[in-house]
């Protein structure tokens, strides 16, 4: 029995075979996947969860794809995402609740919205509020985790979960979510009461930051290296002299030297080779090793 046929009768389940995730990831690279499958409620997660076991195939879990870079081959076997957008909801007191599938920069916009702060610095994170917390997205020093109490998920198996924040094995760029196939369905965040213009004029502020510092007009995945302690990975690369250093079509930013983008028909293999490249080029000069950030999806070499 083929997969799709394995898992057509869960109501609320989208199925679609043979996806090229590079439409999926932020870097737009990436071969094709067996099969996706995106819970439309959390009765389809469970029951998918539930089957998964049995099915005995690899699965791997994608958000929005800001922080991922697949393998040229693809992934042979289940890619599992929410459906995108959804709504956030305000709950008693300064509490949000959101699902998994949503962005974190609506998110952002609905604490705003409600005169909620605390979630200012995310309005330009990329990635969806699963992602986010798996991640511990952060950013102008402050984290995700900061005003997180609790996330429910599910385990393989179709039981569900509730972890309180203090549970996440939150640190930086980490939580139990990047080790454990743990599906998040949904979190819930403690705000503080503040004043929505002050927050949007925050928000405006961060945007700007963004807008000048980071290469946003083109493919990439967010910082690659996470920031070694006494140090900020993308002065170590720039100081490297590695600013435009390219391999293929993946190149080190002009304009934030943290950054590797695709400068057009960047494969996998160009961007591994890339990092491995400035890995061994800072150490050698500086006798720091570059710790990787960006999650590999895939059949690629150790990096």
């Amino acid at each position: 029995m083929s997969l799709f046929s394995s898992l057509k009768n869960i109501r609320g389940l989208r199925l679609t075979e043979n996806v090229p995730l590079a439409n999926m990831t932020t870097f737009r690279i990436g071969g094709p996947c067996r099969l996706i499958c995106e819970p439309e409620s959390p009765e389809a997660a469970i029951e998918l969860f539930r089957i998964l076991p049995e099915l005995n195939v690899p699965y791997a879990l994608l958000g929005n794809g800001s922080n991922t870079l697949v393998s040229d081959k693809g992934f042979d076997g289940i890619v599992i995402r929410p459906v995108s957008g959804g709504a956030a909801e305000r709950l008693f007191g300064s509490r949000i609740r959101a699902g998994a599938g949503m962005l974190v920069p609506s998110l952002a916009c609905f604490a705003r919205d409600q005169g909620l702060a605390g979630l200012a610095f995310a309005q330009g994170i990329p990635g969806s509020v699963g992602g986010g917390l798996t991640m511990n997205c952060g950013a102008y020093g402050a984290n995700i985790a900061d005003v997180c109490e609790s996330v429910v998920c599910v385990r393989p198996g179709g039981e569900v979960h509730t972890f309180a924040g203090s549970e996440c094995g939150f640190g930086y760029r980490e939580s139990i979510f990047r080790h454990e196939q743990l599906y998040i369905l949904e979190a819930t965040f403690v705000l503080t009461e503040g004043d929505s213009s002050a927050i949007a004029e925050d928000m405006r502020t961060y945007a700007a930051k963004r807008s000048a510092s980071q290469p946003l007009h083109m493919p990439s995945a967010g910082s690659v290296f996470k920031r070694p302690e006494g140090y900020f990975a993308g002065k170590l690369i720039e100081d490297a002299g590695l600013k435009g250093y390219r391999i293929g079509g993946a190149e080190v930013s002009e304009k934030h030297a943290g950054f590797i983008v695709n400068a057009g028909g960047a494969t996998a293999a160009d961007v591994i080779a890339l990092i491995r490249h400035i890995q061994q080029t800072v150490y050698d000069r500086f006798g720091v090793w570059l710790e990787r950030e960006v999650c590999i999806l895939g059949d690629v070499e150790n990096v």
